[in-house]
């Protein structure tokens, strides 16, 4: 382990903001980790995943602890399912293809999403149907104060619509070390609901698609529609998509008969957040170095040299519109710090 000061987070967030952390030190395993902690958890250290869902709107004055635990392991299996871990530093969209090529299925409507393992049940992350939480068996997790392994199983863990304990109850107390996943090894449970994955797999003429099939139109949905980070700065969808009361739904929904929308329950409707954005005149604008993606109106970009702050700025005025045009309140996915 070593130690750096004055060190750039520049490559380490997927928006590719210049900030500087006061000292930094990636951990390679649960020993090294508990050491750091052991050492350094009264400074209140800041923790580092894969930088994919975070917005740095500052320089970072205390020790940023880089978890960059890897490994992956096929735990026990039957003919019907696995069960599968992997350690918190392991690249999402690796982790999910390698489960493929293994022959389990479950996570392929969560390819190509940015960031690592560690982050996705503090998430929920979810896209195209499904969610972490469909395949969640439990997650080891380290007490930032005590350093005690805590396992988590799914109910522990109080899933939500992007949301978890780590972000509510447990925030800031808990440090993910691994995850295990529940898997099918045969009669897969394929997922097309959303249309554009049915969409994607008509023009491919693939009727009966495998998980392969599933994760390849995914990704090529995606990529029509989401920049690469690695050349445009962004943290994938930066809003949650808003859900309102039925009663305030239908009174917007007479306003707007075009808005698209879910039915969550007998009382709730969710509203896609990239339609109120696009239809309040955003989609595709900059503002600086600071922006909105031409092709999908929930990612906010960096062209090159935007601060944190501009990027903030945009959001905040994303917000205010919609709000004032629509009488509906978007809140951030992404973590503001």
């Amino acid at each position: 382990m070593t130690i750096s000061s004055d060190f750039s987070l520049k490559k380490y967030n997927t928006f590719g903001i210049e900030a500087k952390a006061k000292t930094f030190i990636a951990v390679e395993n649960e020993t090294e980790l508990a050491e750091v902690l052991k050492k350094h958890h009264s400074e209140k250290p800041f923790i580092l995943g894969g930088g994919s869902n975070m917005l740095l709107t500052q320089d970072i004055d205390r020790l940023v602890i880089h978890v960059n635990l890897k490994g992956k392991n096929i735990l026990e299996e039957n003919n019907d399912y696995a069960l599968v871990s992997a350690q918190a530093g392991e690249n999402w969209h690796e982790f999910v293809l390698w489960c493929i090529d293994q022959q389990l299925g479950g996570l392929e409507n969560l390819s190509l999403i940015p960031g690592n393992v560690g982050t996705t049940p503090i998430q929920n992350i979810g896209a195209y149907g499904v969610e972490i939480k469909d395949t969640f068996v439990s997650c080891r997790a380290m007490n930032i104060a005590t350093q005690e392994i805590v396992t988590f199983d799914k109910t522990q863990c109080r899933f939500g619509y992007r949301e978890s304990i780590f972000k509510n109850e447990e925030k800031d107390r808990f440090i993910v070390s691994s995850v295990t996943f529940k898997l099918t090894r045969n009669n897969h449970k394929i997922n097309t609901s959303y249309g554009a994955i049915e969409t994607e797999l008509a023009r491919l003429n693939i009727s009966n698609p495998t998980i392969k099939d599933v994760s390849n139109a995914v990704i090529a949905i995606r990529q029509s529609k989401l920049p690469d980070p690695k050349e445009l700065g962004n943290s994938g969808s930066f809003f949650k998509n808003p859900v309102i009361s039925k009663t305030e739904f239908e009174k917007i929904h007479s306003q707007y008969p075009e808005m698209p929308h879910y039915v969550v329950s007998d009382s709730e409707v969710k509203v896609p957040a990239g339609w109120l954005i696009e239809q309040a005149g955003f989609k595709g604008k900059r503002f600086g170095d600071a922006g909105i993606h031409q092709h999908q109106a929930l990612v906010l970009v960096n062209y090159g040299n935007a601060t944190g702050k501009e990027i903030l700025a945009v959001s905040q005025n994303i917000q205010k519109t919609i709000f004032e045009k629509f009488g509906i309140a978007i809140e951030a996915e992404v973590n503001i710090i």
